[in-house]
């Protein structure tokens, strides 16, 4: 017997994305992340500290959402905002997740700036996808996924997938990125 997908009925709606800034003004949701909230997901832990400390723990990057029913059939969507700068040889990055239905995707659109989504498989495939203006990535089913900022600006993104897809952090914080993305001798490099 199959069981049957029920799905919220809404109204039809818009809502504006300021391109300059990468803010959703009318986002319901704020998600924000700072440096502090990145502890045990970088190579240089005092690195991390020090920034924490000298620059009073600023924002590392920010989710703006205005949600749709997390079920079948709904798409969620958002802006991702994350700020540049490094810690130690490391560019900033979000923490990652895979999705809790592991067969759903995720599309990212870059609206600004210009960096790398980091991708992983729990059978050891990474791949590292160039991000800048007007290009696209597609995050397959099973792949986990985080944004590298390498630029001097905001690396901005709208992001879309399926409503029930969800968020998984804890294995990533477990398991990390078998890759990074560093600056070495004025070069970004991934190791």
């Amino acid at each position: 017997m199959m069981t049957k997908n029920i799905t919220t009925f809404i109204n039809p709606f818009s809502l504006g994305i300021d391109l300059e800034t990468g803010n959703m003004p009318q986002a319901t949701n704020h998600l924000v992340r700072r440096a502090s909230d990145m502890k045990g997901y970088y190579m240089n832990e005092d690195a991390l500290q020090e920034l924490i400390n000298r620059d009073a723990n600023p924002i590392h990057y920010e989710v703006f959402e205005f949600p749709v029913p997390e079920e079948y059939g709904h798409l969620m969507y958002c802006i991702s905002k994350l700020h540049p700068g490094k810690i130690g040889e490391e560019y900033f990055f979000t923490k990652g997740h895979y999705h809790k239905v592991e067969q759903t995707a995720e599309i990212y659109l870059c609206l600004k700036g210009e960096g790398y989504m980091l991708m992983k498989t729990n059978e050891g495939k990474c791949e590292a996808v160039r991000m800048e203006r007007g290009q696209m990535v597609y995050v397959p089913p099973y792949w986990a996924h985080r944004s590298v900022n390498t630029g001097v600006i905001p690396l901005i993104s709208f992001c879309v997938y399926p409503a029930e897809a969800g968020h998984n952090y804890g294995d990533i914080l477990e398991q990390g990125f078998p890759r990074r993305i560093v600056e070495i001798e004025n070069t970004v490099r991934i190791i």
